[in-house]
C-alpha cells in the first residue's frame, strides 16, 4: 500500500525510531524528518489494515490493541461561514463501548505534514482510555496530500478559534465524550490554548501546551528586534507557496515585518494570537494548563512562556528543558524505540498525559502533589563517548521542583564591566570600575551565535551533545569579551545560575541605531566554552558620538558553573537569528561613574 503522499513505505525497524530519538523531527534544511514520515505513513496504513507494512514487533501490537478497542477513520470536517466553507483534515480514533469517555483533540503543529507525524501519539492516547481527534488548521500540507487542510493559514488567529470550536462540535457528535481536552505541540499548543480561552460554550476541560508560545509579539519582535529566522523558517514550512498559503492580512504582516515597518501592526496582530492576551478568560474558567518549553528556545523564547505561566491562577504545571523547540517532546510524540537508547527520553510527553490523565480520567495519581514548576539544570546529564566524536547519556540530567517561578531565583550577584586586562579582554569584576571605554566594529557575524542551525542545534543538546565554543577564536575586532576569573565554590558547583541576567551598558554609535546582542559563556580552564544564555537588544534614536545607557534581560536559564571555570560576557552587534540596525561603524561600550556597566547574575 501506498504512503497518503503516494510513495512505497518502506520497512520500519527500531534504527527508523533510534534515528527519530537521535535527530528529532527536523530534517535536512527545510524539511521534516524523513524517519518521522515514514513511521506516521506505516502507522496509518497498518491501521487501515494494510498487512504488507512491516514494523517492529512492539509497534506491530500496538497497531493491533488499538485497532481491537476502536474505530480509526481518515475524514474532513467543514469549517468555515459565510459561502467559505473549507474542509479541515481529521485523523479519528473512537474507542468502542457504551462507556462515555473523554476525547483529547490535537491541532497539529506547523508543518507540512499536518496531523500525520504524531499517529504513534494518537494510538497511545487510545490506550489510555482517550477518544482521539486530531486535525490540521487550516491552510497547512502539501498539496494533494490526505493529511492537507483546505483554505489559507490564519496563524491562530480568529479563523482558527473558530475551527478550533466547531471541531468540538463535531467531536460530541461523534465520540458523546464526557470531557474534552486539547494537547497541541508548537503551533497547535498556541491554538490550543486560544481555543479553550475562546470556545462561547466553555466546553474544553483542560489543555497541554507543549513547545508552546505566551505571546506571540513578543516572540517575534522584541527589544526592537525582530526575529528572522524564525519568521523565515516559519513561513517556509506550510508545504506551499507564500502567497499561496497566507490570506491578504497575513501576506501584509509578513511584508511589514520584512521591510521593518509598521511594527505596531505587526505587534497588534501578534498580540491577538497571543494566550497571554485572554488569561482572563483562561482563569475565570479555571482551565487546568500545563506548559513547556526549552531553555535555548529559537522559535517561541522561554521569557514569554514564563510570564504566561506566572500570571495563570488555574491548576498549573511548568516544565522547562534542555535543548530547542520539540527536541524533548519529539520521539515521545512520533515513536519510541522499544529499549530506550538514553534515560529521560519518553518523560516530557509522560508527565504532559498525566496531566491529561488527572483532570480528564479522573487518575489518582500523583499530579496533584507536584510542584508547579519543574526545571532541567542544564547539560548536567552523564554521557559516555561513542563513535563519531559524539556522546550517549547514561543518566538524565537533574531536574529541579519550585512552588512558583518566584522561587527559582533566591538571590542576585553583581559583577561590573572594566576596561582591558593583560589579554586584551576586559573583566567582570566585584567592584565598580568607571572611566574606561572599549571599541568594536559592528556589522559582522562572529563565532559567538546562539545556535549553528536552529532546532538542531538544540536537539543536540538533548541528546548529550551540547555545542562547543573556544573563547580565543572570538573575532575581537567584532565583538567585546569580559570574563571572571576563576570561580570557586562548594561540592564541585561554583555559582547556580537561576533566573533571567540582567545587563546594563552604556552604548555610543558612529550610527543612529546599534544592535548589542550579549551572550552568557561558561568557560572551562582549556578555554572550551558553553552558552548559558542570550539576549539581543537594539538601540534606537542613537545620536551619533553621544552615550545612552541602556539594560536588558537575557534569556531565564538553569545553569551549574563548575568551580575553577570562568563566566564570561560577550557582545557583538549580529547574530543570524536576529535583525541589526547596521552594517557599519563602530560601536563602544563604557562605564560613566554614576551608572556602571554590569551584568547582574541570578542565583539560586
Amino acid at each position: 500500500m501506498a504512503s497518503i503522499s503516494g510513495q512505497p513505505i518502506p520497512a520500519i525497524t527500531e534504527a527508523t525510531l533510534d534515528e527519530i530519538a537521535d535527530t528529532g523531527l527536523r530534517g535536512p534544511g527545510n524539511t521534516v524528518n524523513q524517519a518521522v514520515v515514514d513511521l506516521g505513513n506505516a502507522l496509518v496504513a497498518a491501521a487501515q489494515g494494510d498487512e504488507s507494512v512491516q514494523l517492529p514487533p512492539e509497534l506491530a501490537e500496538l497497531v493491533a490493541r488499538v485497532r481491537q478497542i476502536s474505530d480509526i477513520d481518515v475524514t474532513r470536517i467543514p469549517v468555515g461561514e459565510g459561502g467559505e466553507e473549507i474542509g479541515l483534515s481529521a485523523f479519528t480514533i473512537r474507542l468502542k463501548g457504551e462507556e462515555r469517555r473523554p476525547v483529547v483533540i490535537l491541532p497539529a503543529g506547523w508543518n507540512p505534514l499536518g496531523w500525520l507525524p504524531f499517529v504513534y501519539a494518537y494510538f497511545k492516547l487510545a490506550l489510555r482510555g482517550y477518544h482521539v481527534l486530531t486535525y490540521t488548521p487550516r491552510g497547512l500540507g502539501y498539496p494533494n496530500w490526505l493529511s492537507t487542510s483546505e483554505g489559507r493559514v490564519d496563524v491562530a488567529g480568529p479563523k482558527d478559534w473558530a475551527d478550533g470550536s466547531k471541531v468540538i462540535t463535531y467531536a460530541q457528535a461523534h465520540f458523546n465524550p464526557n470531557k474534552v481536552g486539547f494537547l497541541g505541540l508548537s503551533y497547535g499548543s498556541g491554538i490550543s490554548q486560544l481555543v479553550a480561552a475562546h470556545d462561547k460554550d466553555k466546553r474544553v476541560d483542560a489543555v497541554v501546551a507543549i513547545s508552546t508560545w505566551g505571546n506571540l509579539a513578543t516572540s517575534l519582535y522584541s527589544n526592537d528586534t525582530r526575529h528572522l529566522k524564525a519568521v523565515d523558517l516559519l513561513v517556509g514550512f506550510t508545504g506551499g507557496e507564500r502567497d499561496d498559503k497566507f490570506d491578504d492580512e497575513a501576506l501584509d504582516i509578513l511584508d511589514k515585518f520584512a521591510d521593518d515597518r509598521d511594527l505596531d501592526d505587526v505587534v497588534a496582530w501578534g498580540t491577538e494570537r497571543s494566550p497571554e492576551t485572554y488569561l482572563d478568560k483562561t482563569n475565570e474558567r479555571g482551565i487546568p494548563t500545563f506548559v513547556s518549553n526549552t531553555w535555548h528556545e529559537t522559535l517561541f523564547p522561554v521569557a514569554p512562556v514564563v510570564d504566561l505561566f506566572e500570571r495563570l491562577t488555574v491548576p498549573k504545571r511548568l516544565n522547562l528543558w534542555i535543548g530547542d523547540h520539540g527536541a524533548p517532546e519529539g520521539a515521545g510524540l512520533s515513536g519510541l524505540p522499544a529499549s530506550l537508547p538514553y534515560p529521560g527520553l519518553g518523560d516530557p510527553v509522560r508527565e504532559a498525559y498525566e496531566f491529561l490523565d488527572h483532570h480528564l480520567l479522573g487518575a489518582a495519581n500523583d499530579v496533584p502533589n507536584r510542584k508547579p514548576v519543574k526545571n532541567q539544570v542544564m547539560f548536567t546529564y552523564k554521557t559516555k563517548p561513542l563513535v563519531g566524536n559524539l556522546r550517549r547519556i547514561t543518566e538524565a540530567a537533574r531536574r529541579e521542583e519550585y512552588g512558583s517561578w518566584a522561587d527559582v531565583t533566591t538571590g542576585r550577584e553583581h559583577w561590573y564591566l572594566t576596561g582591558t586586562n593583560g589579554g586584551g579582554d576586559g573583566a567582570l569584576a566585584d567592584k565598580q570600575n568607571d572611566g574606561w571605554s572599549r571599541s568594536f566594529t559592528a556589522g559582522l557575524e562572529t563565532a559567538a551565535t546562539a545556535v549553528d542551525d536552529v532546532m538542531d542545534t538544540g536537539q543536540k543538546e538533548w541528546t548529550g551533545n551540547p555545542r562547543k565554543y573556544v573563547l580565543g577564536e572570538f573575532e575581537r575586532a567584532n565583538l567585546l569579551v569580559w570574563s571572571t576569573d576563576p570561580l570557586t565554590g562548594s561540592a564541585g558547583v561554583a555559582r547556580r545560575v537561576r533566573g533571567a541576567a540582567d545587563v546594563r551598558l552604556t552604548v555610543r554609535s558612529t550610527e543612529e541605531a546599534a544592535t548589542l546582542v550579549a551572550y552568557l559563556f561558561d568557560v572551562d580552564p582549556d578555554g572550551k566554552a558553553r552558552i548559558i544564555t542570550h539576549e539581543p537588544y537594539t538601540v534606537l534614536g542613537l545620536t551619533p558620538g553621544e552615550d545612552t545607557t541602556v539594560g536588558w534581560k537575557l534569556q531565564p536559564a538553569a545553569y551549574d558553573v563548575a568551580e575553577g571555570h570562568r563566566l564570561a560576557l560577550v557582545v557583538n552587534s549580529r547574530d543570524q537569528l536576529y535583525s541589526y540596525a547596521a552594517t557599519k561603524g563602530t560601536i563602544t561600550i563604557g562605564s560613566p561613574s554614576e551608572d556602571a556597566s554590569r551584568l547582574v547574575l541570578p542565583l539560586g
